[in-house]
């Protein structure tokens, strides 16, 4: 029998709700994937059905199951149920009409505000209107991998015995959360280490200590490169890649990347194979898995509730363009960015959100010919709330919290009406700010709002100018 470890991985996706003040926020910690580990232990503790599982530890060996999950916000938002007090859309656009006007947010500006509760739209100016939206596709990223794999699905990298004699096959499934370190700071994931561990043990098991080494890395398919070229803030778009081949220590955020991601995961798994006493003859080549062959050791990646929650959180570019290829092969196209483009749309329109006028080129928000409307996020947002979907959850509770949490960790904090009540996805690109989330009013109501610009002067201008937006949307009667 072969010797497969499996990891459990720890990944919140089993809450929609927000902390009710930044005092909560500031307390609730520590955070575990972009999720408050005692908001997720205290919301699954109202609900027996749906959710996903939270591993029962490293090294548990037991497969996922079913746990417990939230409503789909806290109590005293009113998801499902009528809400407290009747919307007050004149005083909201009284409110956003002039903040719109600021000449920060460029010659165009789009928004949409939505009761997630009762799906009214609160305010809207242009919603309808196809928008580069740059980071912010990441929300229909998120939304379409849930909608196709579902929040537990892990991401295999594995180890098979390859066609030539003495040669095994290193895998890549399109984990994006692999690491070559013994324990990964970005969080749980594929752990390469473990994987030659594993291997290595099999190997001595059947009486074999010399091996060639294989890499597989032909499960995605067309240009690995992404259309706007070497970039720091993206790899090549490959299979097989560990720490999003990251050249330091550094686990988001822009850095030089290996020329060839693939190649430099194979070196250091057969540097790993070294340490545990297997060796290695020649350099690894390029090689394809025989089919139908049964793993001699696998490692998982974390949930796809926990990448989405990473890919939100830190506005992850590596993750975002792997999940849309993992979108692409759930939904049988091919993984590149065109069938990865076909299958996010797909997902999307499958659960009765308008993709009209969308496009969705990439899965991370860099490539301009994204197209999406203020509108759309705003029902993926309203959608995700929804507690007949708990599988969208994570599109949630991944969001960055404002003034506490990732890209949002310096934005709307302090004294803002909207610290620790906003959670919010960015999005910039060099004239292209946008901002897209949900917040608590201060009647207790799940609002979605997203504000889109284009033709901005500068980002720094055109960031306050939405933090204003996104303040009055919490402030507002």
């Amino acid at each position: 029998m072969p010797l497969v470890r499996t990891w459990q991985l720890i990944a919140g996706s089993a809450v929609a709700g927000l902390a009710l003040s930044a005092a909560v926020v500031a307390s609730a910690g520590p955070w575990d994937s972009g999720q408050r580990k005692a908001e997720r232990d205290r919301a699954a503790s109202w609900s027996r059905t749906g959710g996903a599982d939270h591993g029962a530890g490293p090294g548990s060996g037991a497969l996922p199951q079913a746990a417990p999950s939230a409503p789909g916000v806290l109590a005293g938002v009113g998801v499902g149920s009528a809400p407290a007090q009747q919307a007050a859309p004149a005083g909201l656009a009284a409110a956003l009409k002039p903040l719109l006007a600021d000449p920060a947010l460029g010659t165009v500006r789009t928004a949409s505000v939505v009761d997630t509760a009762t799906g009214q739209v609160l305010y809207e100016s242009g919603a309808r209107e196809p928008m580069t939206p740059a980071s912010t596709i990441k929300i229909a990223t998120a939304f379409a991998a849930l909608a196709a794999l579902g929040p537990e699905h892990q991401i295999r990298t594995t180890v098979t015995t390859g066609a030539a004699p003495g040669q095994i096959v290193l895998v890549g499934g399109g984990d994006p959360s692999l690491t070559a370190k013994d324990k990964s700071p970005a969080g749980s994931g594929g752990n390469l280490v473990a994987l030659a561990r594993d291997t290595a043990q099999a190997l001595k098991a059947a009486g074999t200590d010399t091996v060639t080494l294989g890499y597989d890395d032909s499960l995605y398919t067309g240009p690995a490169r992404h259309p706007i070229g070497e970039n720091p803030n993206l790899a090549l778009v490959t299979s097989l890649a560990a720490d999003e081949g990251r050249l330091d220590d550094s686990t988001s955020g822009p850095v030089k990347r290996a020329e060839d991601p693939a190649k430099e995961t194979a070196r250091a798994f057969s540097a790993l194979l070294a340490e545990g006493g297997i060796k290695v003859t020649g350099a690894p080549a390029r090689a394809k898995a025989p089919a139908g062959v049964q793993p001699l050791a696998v490692t998982l990646s974390a949930p796809v509730s926990g990448l989405v929650e990473r890919l939100l959180t830190n506005s992850d570019n590596d993750i975002a363009e792997a999940l849309a290829r993992q979108t692409a092969l759930a939904s049988g196209q091919p993984a590149s960015f065109e069938g990865a483009e076909k299958a996010v749309a797909a997902r999307l329109a499958a659960l009765g959100v308008d993709v009209g006028g969308s496009r969705f080129a990439d899965g991370s928000g860099l490539n301009r010919a994204d197209k999406v409307s203020a509108g759309l996020l705003t029902a993926l947002l309203a959608k995700a709330a929804d507690p007949q979907h708990p599988e969208l959850r994570p599109v949630l509770t991944g969001l960055p919290v404002a003034g506490f949490t990732g890209t949002l960790r310096t934005r709307n904090s302090g004294s803002s009406p909207a610290a620790g009540l906003l959670r919010a996805k960015t999005g910039t690109l060099s004239g292209v700010n946008s901002l897209s989330g949900t917040v608590v009013d201060r009647s207790g109501r799940l609002l979605a709002f997203a504000f889109l610009t284009a033709n901005t002067p500068g980002p720094e201008g055109a960031e306050k100018a939405l933090d204003k937006l996104a303040a009055a949307v919490a402030a507002a009667p």
